[in-house]
């Protein structure tokens, strides 16, 4: 069913006023429609562009629902948030999407894997993890992966763990113990679903991570596989979607293994930094996917104009204060480059600070173009 959303009393809340946000608020402005964003940050990158901001913990229950109980339809950018406020919010007529259920599920990385296993979705071997004193039961599955259970994100609340040794510093919390994949890549499969069950897929992206931020550095579009890896990837992420039922947008992180094996690492149930390219990569990007998804509309064509690479621009080593960007014009003389920058204010290192996209016909050639972006563009304080 179709949201009316060109009253003059209608509102889409955003909880998360993030660059995800932003990038989410440029294509509501295309549709005109008003919107409200809640942060707890008083300078987040979606301040300036929302009629109404709230500075706010999108955490606390109460807070939650008060900013809720101010628009027509909620949707995420974060999807770190109370999910009893939803509840609450729902049971009152507000339309909240993705849906809290399927929120509560994606909070908790033990619950995600658990449903993967449910519904014969391939993931990788775990192990559900109640506290540190649980490893030591399982030594001999190192090396292995340890992942807090709740607040991950970006990977954080991601660590290694290579032999006993490792156990001194690792979390003592509720985790997950995964078996460490010898994977030959990463791909992400971004699908998007509306109200009316209709379904559409975007082609599978590869991603190179950088190593020491554990952030994606590199993200090819289409990803360098075969089509039966790519078909195998398509079918996983759409069964993923179709099972919880969620009416959105999702990011479906996969391992490809050396074998040709397909394995959900994770999953995100609002726009990714896997998505980023989709802006002048494909025909609909992700962000317009995600508001004709849960404002009920048609779903967006997915193919892609241009074959792309994105960069992440992040914060450089030794620089923390007001973000001065070096660099900038020259990568800009260069063909088929787009900038975004996310209106930080502050740079530190390794912070995520915008990202650039780089279109051509030959694949080879927009990565050798990412390449000299990465070299000219720093983010720096002087």
């Amino acid at each position: 069913m179709m949201v009316n959303f060109s009253g003059q009393n209608f509102r889409l809340g955003v909880l998360g006023g993030g660059q995800l946000g932003r990038m989410l608020l440029q294509e509501a402005v295309n549709l005109n429609i008003a919107t409200a964003v809640i942060d707890p940050d008083a300078n987040a990158p979606c301040r300036f562009l929302t009629e109404m901001f709230v500075q706010g913990d999108f955490r606390d229950e109460e807070t939650v629902y008060n900013f809720g109980k101010k628009v027509n339809v909620l949707t995420i950018e974060i999807e770190h948030v109370n999910i009893r406020a939803l509840q609450r919010l729902e049971s009152e007529g507000v339309l909240v999407l993705p849906q809290p259920q399927v929120l509560a599920m994606v909070q908790d990385k033990g619950l995600q894997k658990e449903f993967f296993i449910s519904h014969n979705i391939p993931t990788a071997p775990f192990h559900l993890i109640h506290d540190k004193s649980a490893l030591e039961n399982h030594i001999n599955s190192f090396p292995a992966i340890l992942k807090l259970r709740k607040g991950g994100y970006d990977g954080k609340g991601v660590m290694k763990l290579k032999n006993a040794s490792s156990l001194t510093n690792c979390f003592d919390a509720p985790c997950v113990l995964e078996e460490m994949i010898d994977f030959e890549m990463e791909i992400a499969v971004i699908v998007a679903r509306n109200s009316a069950g209709n379904i559409v897929h975007y082609p599978a992206v590869e991603m190179e991570f950088n190593p020491e931020a554990n952030l994606v550095e590199f993200l090819y579009s289409p990803a360098r596989i075969n089509n039966e890896i790519s078909d195998k990837a398509i079918a996983i992420a759409r069964k993923v979607i179709e099972k919880t039922g969620m009416t959105g947008i999702l990011a479906v992180e996969m391992f490809v293994t050396k074998k040709g094996e397909v394995l959900v690492n994770e999953i995100a149930p609002r726009p990714h930094n896997s998505g980023h390219q989709t802006i002048e990569g494909n025909i609909t990007s992700q962000y317009a996917q995600q508001l004709r998804a849960i404002l009920g509309l048609p779903l967006g064509a997915t193919d892609i104009v241009k074959p792309s690479v994105m960069i992440n621009i992040l914060g450089e080593k030794g620089h923390e204060g007001e973000a001065h960007y070096n660099g900038i014009t020259e990568v800009m003389h260069l063909e088929g480059v787009y900038v975004h920058l996310y209106g930080k204010k502050m740079t530190k290192p390794m912070r995520k600070m915008g990202h650039v996209t780089i279109t051509d016909n030959d694949l080879t050639k927009a990565i050798e173009t990412a390449r000299i972006v990465l070299q000219k563009l720093k983010v720096q304080t002087q």
